[in-house]
């Protein structure tokens, strides 16, 4: 779920919970957007973690260079 996805779930969950005020018989609405949202956060969160684990930065120019093996032969 991308970044679009869980904004849409916040939105939802959120027009559910404070702008509805229509009763169905054994569902709240109320319960329903609250977990949207939750759903929605959570989502956000997790997204945002591995995007910035994705995003690791090169290793400085002035690092060193490590010569892993070195075959020089003299005579």
């Amino acid at each position: 779920m991308g970044i679009g996805g869980c904004i849409g779930l916040l939105a939802v969950g959120a027009i559910l919970t404070f702008a509805v005020d229509w009763h169905m018989a054994g569902v709240n609405l109320d319960l329903v957007g609250v977990i949207l949202m939750i759903v929605g956060v959570i989502g956000l969160a997790s997204y945002v973690s591995i995007l910035k684990r994705r995003r690791t930065q090169p290793p400085s120019p002035g690092a060193p260079v490590v010569d892993v093996e070195d075959n020089r032969y003299y005579k």
